[in-house]
């Protein structure tokens, strides 16, 4: 039942979805604007490569959607090929042209959870950490792991959204960087006042971050 149900996700989004979702990438560092997103299909979020949508009627499966000239389809998919079924990822059921159905996490991204005054357990922070040793022992590279890209899931554990990067073979210290952060600041300082942080401050923290690291890396991460 479930196999079938899938196959008519699939044949909707063929038939109703890819044919009539305009998306645009203006800027490789900015997220895809969707200019028109079919009804009742709706837009669940968007990143600098692609956008995901769900529809109301499949609550199980989103669909992640590259923009047009936007590289890194192939790659998603080899990475979701080997990770295979893990409690904190996704999986992908379909992958067709820039198109991959994914099973849906459900969850706050902790970044929100920063915003709205969530608190984040220590367990997520080890849930996550558990997750990347398991990447690693896969042959891959975890990579671009920020506070946008894991979440607080529904039950409490951690999740890792985003794993179209890890195919990449440089370094990548950010969830070193968020994990320092959250031991060092966020449970000590914040974590007990249950601040609600907003999203400007957030968006300069993150903008001061990419330069310190850029300069980091240019100092010290010589060849």
């Amino acid at each position: 039942m479930a196999q079938s149900r899938l196959q008519v996700f699939c044949d909707r989004l063929e038939q109703e979805l890819r044919p009539h979702l305009d998306l645009t990438s203006e800027h490789p560092h900015h997220p895809v604007i969707v200019r028109h997103c079919p009804s009742p299909w709706y837009c669940v979020g968007t990143g600098n490569y692609a956008a995901v949508v769900a529809h109301p009627d499949f609550p199980a499966w989103v669909v992640k959607v590259y923009a047009p000239h936007r590289e890194g389809f192939a790659a998603e998919v080899e990475v979701y090929r080997r990770l295979g079924t893990h409690a904190a990822f996704s999986e992908c059921y379909y992958a067709k042209d820039g198109i991959l159905v994914l099973r849906r996490l459900h969850g706050t991204t902790l970044y929100d959870c920063a915003h709205r005054g969530i608190p984040i357990p220590k367990q997520v922070i080890e849930d996550i950490d558990q997750a990347l040793d398991y990447v690693y022992a896969q042959g891959l590279n975890p990579h671009d792991v920020h506070g946008k890209n894991v979440m607080l899931g529904v039950d409490g554990r951690g999740l890792v959204v985003d794993i179209s990067d890890f195919l990449k073979p440089e370094p990548c210290y950010a969830w070193k960087d968020l994990k320092r952060a959250y031991y060092c600041l966020y449970r000590p300082l914040i974590a007990g006042l249950k601040l609600k942080i907003p999203y400007a401050f957030l968006d300069q923290v993150r903008t001061v971050y990419r330069v310190y690291r850029r300069l980091g890396d240019r100092l010290f991460l010589k060849p």
